[in-house]
C-alpha cells in the first residue's frame, strides 16, 4: 500500500473503532509466551570485528603504513593525519550506529 491509502485505512479504522478490541486476555497471554528479546552483539564487539577487517584490507595501504611509522617515531605527518582522521571517522559512525540503533528501540 502507499500512503495515501494508509491515510484512508486509519481514518475509517479510526471512525469505526472507539478502542482496543476486547480479547479476554488474549494478547497479553500470547505475550507472556513469547520468548524473550534475544540480544544483538553488543556494539563494542561489531566495532571490534569491524575495526579488524578494516586492519587486514589496508594493512598493505602505503599511506597508512607510513602513519603507524610516523606515529612510533612521534613524528607529526600527513599520512598519521590522515590515520587520526581515519580513526576518528571510524569511531563517530560507530557512535552514531550504536546511537541510531538506540533510537530505534
Amino acid at each position: 500500500m502507499n500512503a495515501p491509502d494508509d491515510e484512508m485505512i486509519e481514518t475509517l479504522l479510526r471512525r469505526e473503532f472507539e478502542g482496543p478490541v476486547p480479547d479476554d486476555g488474549f494478547s497479553e497471554r500470547v505475550m507472556r509466551r513469547l520468548p524473550p528479546r534475544r540480544r544483538r552483539w553488543p556494539l563494542w564487539s561489531g566495532a571490534l570485528l569491524g575495526a579488524v577487517a578494516c586492519a587486514l584490507c589496508l594493512a598493505d595501504a602505503p599511506w597508512l603504513q607510513a602513519g603507524w611509522r610516523d606515529w612510533r617515531a612521534g613524528e607529526l605527518s600527513p599520512p598519521l593525519l590522515g590515520t587520526w582522521l581515519l580513526m576518528l571517522a571510524v569511531a563517530w559512525l560507530a557512535a552514531a550506529w550504536g546511537l541510531a540503533d538506540r533510537a530505534e528501540r
